[in-house]
């Protein structure tokens, strides 16, 4: 019997330790850097919220843990089409960065994240769609009065009634976020959120717009083309005139030193065609009345002249002394 009896004492303590270590570890819950938790019993907040990482504890199958994320998280609005104060169309696209500041009227309002993001959509929407339609095209398109370029200001003056003298940005873009942001969050506090930033992330005409935008686009970039290529062929036929040029001075100094040659070699035939006469200029004179011959008469030439001409003094001479 007083066996039986310790091993049931046994058994009652493991059962014991088992039924605490299970409370322990229902009872615990880790809380990490980027959550924030508030506690629930019967769907009532207990307590303050935990926002510090650690472990922590509750009371089991009573009291609930609600995560809530403490980093900041991101808002991404719908694009849609909005008309500014000039009526001018445009299809705005914005983002946000928000984050929980009180997690408590979090829970209580929206509880979780999905519906906070429709409460963000129905704040923050309107308050962009405000913003735009007080203020002209151009300060939600630019941030400051640089001087824009012939085509940026052919599209004002072509999508806006303004006179020229209302293009002067007075807010511009980045004031016009800030608007949206200082319009925007009084009505987000009491959900326990913070509005960090709202941003413009792009804007964009409506289609009748873009399509004249593209087409004087198109404009410049095909008249910025023809002006290069107008350059190119200048300084082609640039080159092509310097190449000419260089050709001729070239021909031009080769013709001048094959005239010099010639020159210097037909004097120098000359001088050999002296000498050679002043040694014997009868012979000199034989041979080339021998050279007239032969290029002047052939087997059909007939050359009637007179017997005391002197171009056949060396034929007749040359028939007498056959004759003797």
């Amino acid at each position: 019997m007083g066996v039986t009896k310790m091993k049931t004492q046994y058994i009652i303590l493991i059962i014991l330790v088992a039924l605490g270590g299970m409370g322990f570890v229902s009872s615990a819950f880790v809380v990490d850097e980027t959550q924030q938790v508030v506690l629930t019993q019967f769907n009532k907040v207990v307590g303050e919220p935990i926002t510090t990482p650690g472990l922590n504890f509750r009371i089991p199958f009573i009291q609930q843990p609600n995560y809530f994320l403490k980093n900041i998280q991101e808002w991404d609005g719908e694009p849609g089409q909005i008309p500014t104060l000039d009526k001018t169309y445009i299809w705005l696209d914005t983002f946000a960065r928000w984050h929980i500041v009180d997690p408590v009227a979090f829970f209580e309002t929206v509880t979780d994240r999905t519906r906070a993001l429709r409460r963000l959509n129905d704040i923050i929407n309107p308050a962009v769609r405000n913003a735009v339609t007080s203020h002209h095209l151009i300060e939600t398109v630019r941030n400051s009065n640089r001087k824009m370029t012939s085509l940026e200001q052919e599209i004002v003056d072509e999508n806006t009634r303004d006179e020229p003298e209302k293009h002067i940005i007075e807010t511009g873009r980045e004031k016009l976020s800030r608007e949206i942001l200082k319009a925007s969050q009084p009505k987000l506090e009491k959900f326990g959120i913070e509005l960090i930033d709202v941003k413009i992330k792009r804007v964009n005409y409506v289609r009748k717009v873009r399509e004249s935008v593209y087409g004087r686009m198109v404009a410049e970039r095909n008249q910025m083309a023809e002006k290069i290529r107008s350059e190119g062929r200048g300084e082609a036929f640039r080159i092509a005139g310097d190449k000419e040029k260089d050709l001729k001075l070239i021909q031009s100094d080769a013709y001048r030193t094959a005239q010099e040659i010639k020159g210097k070699a037909d004097a120098e035939a000359t001088a050999i065609y002296a000498q050679a006469y002043s040694k014997d200029p009868e012979y000199y004179s034989f041979t080339k009345a021998l050279e007239v011959y032969r290029t002047t008469f052939n087997e059909k030439s007939k050359v009637v002249l007179s017997t005391n001409s002197e171009f056949l003094r060396y034929l007749k001479d040359f028939s007498s002394s056959n004759r003797k």
